[in-house]
């Protein structure tokens, strides 16, 4: 178990570090624009997200999985901000 995560963490840290550093600079301004659009702070997008990306690096995710917000996301966020605040929002 140890020595698959040694492998996966340390085989390439070169790529692993500019795929992270790619991911968060795409990740700034849809964090920004979805906060927007759900009608909250943009500062509780850019935590969510941040959050989102810490917990999914260290639970660890797969090859084409989406951890942060979506257009679909979107649709749903909209109403559910409008009808029952923020807060529904964060368990959502």
């Amino acid at each position: 178990m140890l020595s698959k995560l040694k492998r996966e963490w340390l085989t390439d840290p070169v790529t692993n570090i500019l795929a992270g550093i790619v991911v968060a600079l795409a990740l700034i301004p849809e964090a920004l624009s979805f906060s927007i659009i759900a009608g909250v702070d943009p500062m509780v997008g850019l935590y969510s997200s941040f959050i989102i990306a810490v917990v999914i690096s260290i639970v660890g995710g797969r090859p084409a999985m989406i951890s942060a917000a979506t257009g679909a996301v979107a649709l749903v966020v909209v109403p559910l901000v409008r009808d029952y605040g923020v807060n529904y929002l964060f368990a959502a």
